[in-house]
């Protein structure tokens, strides 16, 4: 048996992670000289204190999530071919979901491999390092899916702001060095999603240039698009103005202010034969909303899915104003009758509390109507059992009266 030094639990401490807890936090370890002198991502068996083994987690010593639990068998080793059995799991799984190789295959302890996310764009994986635990298994890590999937290239992503909690360091956008064809990056990716044709920017692009998470939720709203005037606030790469249009909206206005996404988003809305009902307007979205507010501009569709607004506790309030500003603003330019999807993906911010918020948003607008879809991200995206607070996607769809 591989031998991990021992990390144990202070008395009593043990009974949220007896129960299935992936995480430890630093106030319930022991935290003696040789535990603290442990180098970060360590990897470490958890012992209570008394000595019952409770499984093998990486260490921290720097994080308030000190362990994170790899398994609940203390026995275990954490090697390629355990990494191969779970990455062989979560693709069964994207498998039964997907009849296309799009998705995330890996969300982290869902798919228990904490602290790591793994974005499939066919041939290309792109992945974020946000522990580190994951840090420290990386070339394991490498060597598990170019056995499982032999990928033509792997970009690694280290500069998540989760990375900021674990102590770690901000780093760049790379493609691994086994990768086979650089060049099949360069220009952007393209994946399928729900029969359209979209570009990801993973060098350039935000998170690993992709949102699928979203990727029921843009079926949804596109289906009540047809015939209609549409939308679509801090449109990114195009993904929920092009699927409107693709369904039979009438016209389709995408805004953001990033050209290179503007960009992305006439490259997709061509490449899908919507040309010509997509427009794409590069503007700050506030200042936009506040200048179709005042011409009286109507759409039968808008949506508004903007980053996060509350990316730390302490910017909580600030973000809750800002969404009840966006709700208040969108909620004006939406017809009588007409359809408002309203987006968070702020992992501060509960479900009811945005609930709360965007219902204050259409009150200031003298507006009311009805929920029709509460819902966060798709089954690729799946949560632990013991973590619901990781599901961070919030999208609601509400009928305007």
């Amino acid at each position: 048996m591989t031998s991990y030094p021992p990390l144990r639990l202070l008395p009593s401490r043990h009974k949220r992670v007896a129960h299935g807890h992936p995480w430890i936090f630093s106030n319930e370890i022991q935290m003696d000289a040789p535990t603290k002198a442990l180098p970060a991502g360590a990897l470490v068996r958890v012992l209570t204190h008394d000595g019952v083994a409770l499984g093998v987690a990486s260490f921290n010593p720097h994080s308030l999530i000190a362990g994170r639990l790899f398994s609940r068998d203390g026995t275990a080793v954490i090697d390629q071919g355990f990494v191969e059995a779970r990455l062989r799991a979560a693709l069964a799984l994207r498998d039964r979901l997907y009849n296309r190789p799009f998705y995330r295959l890996i969300h982290a302890e869902a798919d228990g491999l904490p602290g790591l996310i793994v974005d499939r764009y066919g041939d290309v994986l792109v992945v974020q390092a946000n522990s580190a635990g994951v840090d420290r298994l990386l070339p394991t890590l490498q060597a598990a899916w170019n056995t499982v999937l032999d990928p033509q290239a792997t970009v690694l992503k280290l500069d998540s702001p989760a990375r900021a909690l674990e102590g770690l360091p901000d780093g760049d956008t790379t493609l691994t060095p086994d990768s086979r064809n650089p060049a099949r990056v360069q220009d952007g990716l393209s994946l399928e999603e729900n029969g359209g044709i979209f570009f990801a920017d993973p060098l350039g692009g935000q998170k690993t240039g992709w949102f699928y998470d979203q990727r029921d939720n843009r079926a949804f709203i596109a289906a009540l698009s047809s015939g209609a005037r549409v939308i679509d606030l801090y449109t990114y790469h195009g993904g929920f103005a092009v699927q409107c249009a693709r369904a039979g909206a009438a016209t389709v206005v995408a805004v953001d202010r990033s050209e290179a996404a503007l960009h992305q988003a006439a490259r997709a809305a061509s490449a899908n034969g919507v040309g010509d009902r997509v427009s794409v307007r590069r503007a700050e979205v506030f200042a936009e909303l506040e200048r179709l507010v005042a011409v009286r501009e109507r759409y039968e569709v808008v949506i508004a899915d903007p980053p996060a607004f509350v990316k730390s506790r302490k910017d909580l309030q600030a973000g809750l104003r800002g969404y009840r500003k966006l709700a208040k603003l969108a909620a004006t330019i939406t017809a009588p009758g007409g359809f408002l999807l309203m987006g968070s993906c702020s992992h501060n911010v509960e479900p009811a509390v945005f609930a709360e918020t965007v219902a204050a948003g259409l009150g200031d607008a003298g507006r009311s109507g009805r929920i029709l879809r509460s819902a966060g991200a798709g089954p690729d995206h799946p949560v632990h059992p013991l973590l619901p607070e990781s599901a961070y996607l919030k999208a609601l769809v509400y009928q305007l009266d």
